[in-house]
Order: C-alpha cells, then sequence, then structure tokens
C-alpha cells in the first residue's frame, strides 16, 4: 500500500509540473516568433487588434538583471524594416548576464507588410500607422516607465550612402545624443550619424527626450548578411548594457 501511495504521488507530480509547463505556453502567445521563452519574462498586451484597427503592442518584460536600470527597446514602428526587429529578438534571448532589466516593446500591424530588397526603400506602407501606433502606446508607457533610457531599432535599405550602422539621436545636445555617442565610441561597428531628416523622431524618440527618457535610433543597412546583422545588433546590446546610467 504504501508504494502504491509513493508511486501515485509521483505520478500526480509529474502531471502537475506536464500542466504547468502547458500552461505556461499558453499565457505567452506568439513566444515562438520571438524565442523569448524563458519562465522570468513577462508578457503583456498592452492594446490587441480587437480594439485597435492597426493592430497590437505588446511587451516583453523583465529581461536580464531585475536590480538593474530599466531600458526599453521599440521595435516595429516602421514594419518594413523588419529584418532588423527579428534580429534583434532573436539575439537578446540568447545572452546570458545583463548588468540591466530589459523590456521590449514590439508593434505589430494588422496588415502584412513586406521587406526590404521585396520593395523600393521609398514604398513603405504601414510606415504611418507604426508611427501612429508608437505614439499613441508606447510613447506613453515608457514615459511613465521608470526608464533610464530607450533604444528605437530601425533598418534601411542603403539610402544613408556609406553610413550603414548606426546610432543617432534627433535632440541636440540632449542626453540621448550624448549616450547614443557613447554607444558609438564603445563599438567597432556602430558609427554615430545625423541624418537631415527623420519621419519618426516626433513620433517617439523626441518625445521621450522632451519628456525625460534619453532616447535614440539604432539603424542597420538590411542588405547586409544575416551573420553581419547578428554581429552589429550584439555590439549594440553590448554597448547598451555597459553605459554609465
Amino acid at each position: 500500500m504504501l508504494k502504491y501511495r509513493i508511486r501515485l504521488i509521483i505520478l500526480l507530480a509529474i502531471v502537475v509540473l506536464v500542466l504547468g509547463i502547458a500552461a505556461n505556453g499558453l499565457f505567452m502567445p506568439g513566444h515562438e516568433e520571438s524565442g523569448l521563452t524563458g519562465s522570468d519574462f513577462v508578457r503583456e498586451t498592452i492594446v490587441n487588434n480587437t480594439t485597435e484597427p492597426l493592430g497590437s503592442v505588446e511587451v516583453i518584460k523583465n529581461i536580464g538583471n531585475p536590480d538593474g536600470k530599466k531600458i526599453a527597446y521599440v521595435v516595429g514602428v516602421h514594419p518594413l524594416e523588419n529584418d532588423t526587429h527579428r534580429t534583434f529578438l532573436k539575439m537578446i534571448p540568447t545572452l546570458d548576464t545583463f548588468n540591466n532589466c530589459y523590456d521590449v516593446y514590439i508593434i505589430n500591424l494588422s496588415e502584412d507588410f513586406s521587406r526590404y530588397g521585396q520593395l523600393l526603400p521609398d514604398d513603405q506602407p504601414g510606415r504611418v500607422d507604426g508611427q501612429n501606433m508608437a505614439y499613441k502606446y508606447v510613447y506613453p508607457e515608457i514615459v511613465k516607465g521608470g526608464y533610464a533610457m530607450a533604444c528605437d531599432v530601425h533598418a534601411h535599405g542603403g539610402a544613408y550612402g556609406d553610413h550603414d550602422t548606426f546610432v543617432f539621436c534627433p535632440v541636440s545636445g540632449s542626453l540621448g545624443e550624448s549616450l547614443a555617442q557613447n554607444v558609438s565610441k564603445s563599438t567597432q561597428n556602430v558609427s554615430y550619424y545625423d541624418p537631415e531628416f527623420t519621419t519618426s523622431g516626433p513620433f517617439l524618440t523626441v518625445p521621450l527626450n522632451e519628456n525625460g527618457v534619453p532616447a535614440f535610433y539604432f539603424e542597420e543597412n538590411s542588405f547586409f548578411s544575416q551573420d553581419v546583422k547578428d554581429a552589429h545588433m550584439l555590439e549594440l546590446i553590448h554597448a547598451i548594457d555597459n553605459l554609465k546610467l
């Protein structure tokens, strides 16, 4: 009888464990796409596409050191640039040690958009929609979220001449500009370059800098090979993690 009870307890423990793992998967929709499957991550929906026809916004929280500074990343403002967004989401869960704690805001537009290499760089459906989603949903969350800084991840189709991989801040003289320059100085392949014009600045990085959250862009040439994009993204992530905030 005692052996039977022990077997029964072990069997029940296994069933509870399996159900727990399954439940964790059910409550983290879409985690297969991002690669962020760890139990320490918390995935929250800010707005879903049943209430917002343009799409949805979700945030993956608590990546890294919970006792470190809070830093926000944003991907998806320009849907055509999704090569770099996917690269970032692929890279960040592979890193074991962080100095800081990261939240990743993901903008998903309802329409299925293409990417550089399939459309001309100036043919960008969804660009305005993504910017509006960033301003309406992501910007207020970051402003009130107690973040030490934010980085908006972008890509381009060779629109900046010889400037392929760079960071920049559209607010001259700001702390965001200083942090971006420090990132560039601490990397081999990420330069600092200030384009003459940016469309998304007024929707995210400009209001963030003007309201207490230093923020800057990362831009990558979407036509680079994937291994090069991986290496550059890794440089960016490490450089930001080692900033003095």
